[in-house]
């Protein structure tokens, strides 16, 4: 019996992210987003992301190329979340059709006796809204993020400033807080039911990747039985950004508070373009070295992803399958030394 991670891996050049009910998967300029609606049937949707700079030349030089990757991850990101979250829209749609039908014999009668009755919004102009609300959510959630993960931790280290007298172990001490809130902040998600699911989901694209990158068929079976920790995942790439601001910051020699937090701030995207080169070698080498590296970020993703069911699975194997030609990966990577069921 053949295991499922008896090859090693070959990088196949997708990457994917769990969505409301769905997975995304995305292969180069095409990426896919396959949902289960709340019926039961699976819908998939296939379209084309250039990025925000379609240069060639800018994803050949290291850093630039993570930090446009990182922003263009967070807009695919935001667009896939959109798509699987409309489905749930319609679904209200139809309940809130039922009730407008109910309410408008109420106002009817209401009317009749002379009252006044509240406006009621329809579904779609609550999806109108509803992009201007993503916006402006994003932009909250990115202040938060900047507040919790960079500037608290920070002042909380600061309190500690008599008792660590050098600069370095203090930005050491700051960077263990980070990590802490990071983990807990982790924790408490993981205990919301629509968190559950999505990790389920996120195991379900790992598991698909793996699958295909250790020379398995695309099938149900064999995806059960791959992995669900990959050394892409966002997951460790959080993990590093949060490793590498350590460093990073132990080089800020300042004692203005507020020009050391703004440096912190504006560190950021460098950061994340160093943690991305981290990533993008881990998901490329098997040096023992760089895999050792990996662990950590191996093992945050407990946290972050579930076991899967079948259909969940299935959901996986379809976002694949639309924009991606792996039997034709299989043949040319595995010698046509495809691995069938486990």
């Amino acid at each position: 019996m053949a295991d499922n991670n008896s090859c090693s891996p070959r990088y196949s050049g997708i990457g994917g992210q769990a969505v409301m009910e769905g997975v995304m998967m995305r292969n180069k300029e095409n990426y896919a987003v396959a949902v289960r609606k709340p019926d039961g049937e699976m819908a998939i949707v296939k379209d084309v992301y250039k990025g925000i700079l379609s240069s060639e030349a800018a994803e050949k030089i290291p850093i630039i190329r993570g930090i446009i990757g990182f922003i263009d991850s967070l807009v695919l990101g935001m667009k896939a979340i959109n798509f699987s979250a409309d489905f749930y829209a319609e679904e209200e749609e139809v309940k809130e059709k039922t009730e407008d039908a109910r309410e408008k014999e109420n106002a009817e009668k209401a009317e009749d006796a002379g009252e006044k009755t509240p406006q009621v919004m329809t579904a779609k102009e609550k999806q109108s809204s509803m992009g201007m609300m993503t916006v402006l959510v994003m932009i909250v959630a990115m202040f938060l993020a900047l507040g919790l993960f960079m500037v608290i931790p920070y002042f909380i280290s600061l309190a500690f400033s008599n008792l660590i007298g050098s600069p370095r172990l203090l930005a050491l001490f700051e960077g263990i807080i980070r990590l802490l809130i990071f983990v807990a902040y982790i924790k408490v998600i993981s205990m919301m039911e629509e968190i559950k699911r999505v990790f389920r989901y996120h195991g379900a694209e790992h598991k698909c990747i793996n699958c295909l990158e250790t020379g398995h068929e695309l099938t149900v079976e064999n995806v059960r039985n791959a992995s669900r920790e990959h050394r892409r995942c966002g997951t460790s790439f959080l993990l590093y950004v949060m490793v590498v601001s350590i460093l990073f910051f132990t080089l800020i020699d300042t004692k203005n508070r507020l020009l050391r937090v703004g440096l912190r701030i504006i560190l950021i995207p460098l950061i994340a373009g160093v943690a991305y080169e981290f990533i993008r070698l881990a998901g490329r080498s098997n040096n023992p070295i760089i895999r050792s590296l990996s662990l950590p970020g191996l093992m945050m993703q407990r946290l972050t992803t579930a076991e899967p069911d079948d259909d969940m699975i299935k959901v996986g194997i379809a976002s694949v399958e639309a924009v991606f030609d792996w039997k034709s990966y299989l043949k040319e990577n595995f010698n046509n030394d495809i691995q069938g069921s486990p």
